[in-house]
């Protein structure tokens, strides 16, 4: 797709509300329509569902999802699709890291028409829809069939209608109710709902309008090489004109992440083409989601997604207040956002020396710093320390550092004891309607009344668990756990006030299937070998323990992880290998050996045996481990006269 712009790794957890905070909204029935909030008797109905709710709206990125083209009897298809892209987005890093950020809200708005205009061709019929959305740039002839686009104003009042949703704070993702292939970046992120291929358009587009990534296409028009490029030094940060040498001596672009593996296949460089030309400009990955659909965002866009999701929330969520000089008789305490990746660091500092306390608690008791008498400073710099960012910059910014002050004064009166004090309860919190992966991150946040702030306390199967430090922070992965459901608790430490979660530690089952070879060969500590002498399909399925969607994915030969979708043209259709690779609408699908993207890459054979991994990401977050099987490609027997 272009940045102005398909039905068909681990996961961070949805979290929830449960006390009723300003702001937020629960459940997931319906909160207005537009009439009821605009006032215009024209305006398009839209009633606002809340499909993911990790905290108040004015506190989090709200994705707002749209439909159009979807009539009323057409809604529950519009919710299918919906949960398809919302599938593969979880999966997807930062989004899966990050996914505890983001509350996501559907305006369901029902066409009098079904479709979008100008599907397939120009020629097609215009419907009545909403969004007015259309391919062909909404019907454009100078424009590209692939080129999906809405109504943005008409968008933005509908995304409106969302209280607490702002334009600082949202992201608006519109679905067409079509099966061809398209989609658009821009004012609004635009998708074909029920294209084979669509979920994976929708990362593609949120790194348009969400990052400001370019694509990294060396084409506009389909099957034709772009011209070469002639302009200065893009401004794209995974764009250059530069060597890597030039830019590690200069210390620009990408020039931190060179030599790494890249996360979607192969190592962090420079790859001739990208900005719809074939030549004259160098990106960072043989190919990223900004290049191929299905592979993962490499480091380079990975990092800017990561600020450009950040910068949409506060890390500090909540502080003692810090406008009038504090006694040290009462805790001094911060309230922070909880990434699935990670947690956030707390370092406390007195008069800019780093205090002695527990690593990362986000209260402190003046008290135990024994000051004289006088005004002194006290910080909280709350920060992420995730390793997706490597410019000081970036992790310097207000997106991934925040620093809270206090003027402490050990000679002002302590504040006055409350009769009634209210007893303490937990606020945000990670969903306990869902089970929770093995390696999630799990947190409860608390209320703060009185002078001290209540500590949390966890456990596993009613067994204690160490958790020093952050206690408002779990982290599985410390505990090993072993597959099987477990019961986990925090509890409010001298209270009965509990939450409980299922920990789901299975991971989910995935399974291939390839059509007939022409023999299979077995051999002690090696997977599976099918022979071929041309083209094959693979069918990949996976099987968990639990309701809910699975993802799978499958890597050749060691290179980037691919999102299993089926066949580009059918859904239900099993992925086909070939020797050479097979082209559909000017790109070229299941090359088997070196990938191969578009036509004019080299479409040599790689005769010999290939490795094929596969696995599977259920909606827990837990990973399956890899399984493979081996292929080998025979060349044709020559021809016998």
């Amino acid at each position: 797709m272009t940045s102005s712009g398909t039905r068909p790794r681990r996961l961070s957890l949805l979290t929830t509300v449960s006390a009723l905070l300003a702001g937020s909204l629960l459940g997931t029935a319906p909160l207005a329509t537009a009439g009821e909030e605009t006032g215009r008797a024209d305006g398009p109905a839209g009633v606002v569902v809340p499909v993911q709710t990790t905290g108040p709206a004015a506190a989090r990125f709200n994705l707002i999802v749209l439909g159009d083209g979807y009539t009323a009897a057409e809604m529950p298809d519009f919710r299918a699709d919906m949960e398809r892209h919302l599938r593969v987005l979880w999966s997807i890093e930062p989004f899966a890291s990050y996914r505890s950020y983001i509350n996501v809200w559907a305006v369901e708005t029902p066409s009098p028409e079904s479709g979008v205009d100008c599907d397939p061709a120009l020629d097609s019929p215009r419907r009545d829809t909403p969004l007015d959305m259309g391919f062909w740039g909404r019907c454009t002839p100078g424009s590209v069939q692939r080129a999906l686009q809405a109504d943005t104003a008409a968008a933005r009042s509908l995304a409106a209608l969302v209280p607490g949703a702002t334009g600082a704070n949202q992201q608006i993702l519109a679905l067409a109710n079509s099966d061809t292939y398209g989609g658009t970046g821009g004012g609004v992120a635009t998708a074909s709902g029920s294209n084979p291929v669509s979920p994976l358009i929708t990362p593609h587009e949120l790194g348009h309008t969400l990052g400001g990534l370019q694509d990294e296409y060396d084409y506009y028009g389909r099957g034709v090489p772009g011209a070469p490029y002639t302009g200065a030094e893009p401004a794209s940060a995974h764009h250059t004109l530069l060597t890597g040498e030039e830019m590690a001596h200069r210390r620009v672009k990408w020039w931190r992440w060179l030599g790494e593996r890249s996360e979607s296949g192969g190592v962090i460089g420079r790859y001739e083409g990208g900005l719809y030309s074939a030549r004259g400009v160098w990106r960072p990955s043989k190919h990223s989601i900004m290049k191929t659909l299905g592979y993962a965002f490499d480091q380079v866009g990975r990092e800017v997604m990561v600020r450009r999701i950040a910068e949409r929330v506060n890390l500090v969520q909540g502080h003692t207040p810090d406008t009038v000089p504090i006694g040290d008789d009462r805790d001094v305490w911060v309230d922070t956002l909880h990434p699935g990746g990670g947690e956030l660091s707390v370092v406390w500092r007195i008069n800019g020396r780093p205090v002695r306390h527990p690593a990362g608690a986000r209260f402190l008791d003046p008290r135990r710093l024994k000051l004289p008498p006088g005004r002194h400073t006290l910080t909280a710099t709350v920060s992420d320390p995730t390793p997706f960012v490597r410019d000081p910059a970036i992790r310097g910014s207000a997106a991934l550092t925040r620093t809270i002050t206090w003027t402490v004064d050990p000679s002002l009166p302590g504040a006055p004891p409350s009769r009634e004090e209210a007893p303490a309860v937990f606020t945000t919190h990670t969903d306990t309607a869902a089970p929770v992966g093995r390696t999630a991150v799990v947190y409860a946040d608390t209320t703060h009344p009185g002078a001290r702030t209540p500590a949390v306390r966890w456990a596993v199967g009613g067994r204690p668990v160490a958790n020093p430090g952050n206690d408002r922070d779990l982290d599985l992965r410390r505990l090993r756990l072993g597959p099987g459901t477990h019961r986990l608790t925090a509890r409010i430490a001298g209270t009965d006030t509990s939450l409980a979660w299922t920990v789901d530690a299975t991971a989910p089952v995935a399974r291939h299937e390839v059509s007939p070879p022409l023999r299979t060969v077995r051999r002690p500590g090696r997977p599976v070998e099918y022979v071929h002498d041309g083209p094959f399909t693979m069918r990949l399925t996976a099987r968990d323990d639990r309701p809910g969607g699975v993802v799978t994915e499958f890597r050749v030969d060691g290179d980037g992880w691919q999102t299993y979708y089926g066949w580009p043209t059918d859904a239900n259709a099993p992925y086909l290998f070939t020797p050479g690779g097979t082209v559909i609408d000017g790109l070229v699908y299941g090359k088997l050996g070196t990938h191969r993207a578009v036509p004019w890459d080299d479409a040599t054979p790689d005769f010999g045996t290939h490795t094929i991994e596969y696995r599977s990401v259920d909606a827990a977050g837990n990973v399956s481990r890899p399984r493979s099987f081996l292929a080998t490609l025979v060349p044709p027997r020559p021809f016998a006269r």
